[in-house]
């Protein structure tokens, strides 16, 4: 059985992979030294961090804070195809 951590995770990484505009979706992977001409998109797991703790019910909340990298090569068009990206993940996430 999977954390509630990872489930999201795994569904947030999914979810860009179908709205990524046709970029490359990876996860925690390093740079590659070739990145394909529609883009690349790199999700970072990130660190939940120190939870804030209720006490009546005993409760911890965590706030977890995943980084979306957008990388994008193509010198003519390049603002463009970035921006599409980030559009179509936002629209996605919203």
């Amino acid at each position: 059985m999977t954390s509630k951590r990872e489930t999201v995770l795994a569904a947030l990484v999914a979810l860009i992979t179908g709205n990524a505009a046709g970029a490359t979706v990876l996860r925690n992977a390093s740079l590659p030294k070739r990145i394909s001409n529609a883009g690349l998109v790199i999700v970072r797991d990130g660190d939940p961090g120190e939870p804030e703790v209720t006490l009546s019910p005993l409760t911890y909340i965590f706030d977890h804070l995943a980084t979306v990298e957008v990388i994008v090569e193509d010198e003519k068009n390049q603002d463009a195809k970035f921006d599409a990206i980030c559009v179509a993940i936002g629209g996605a996430v919203e």
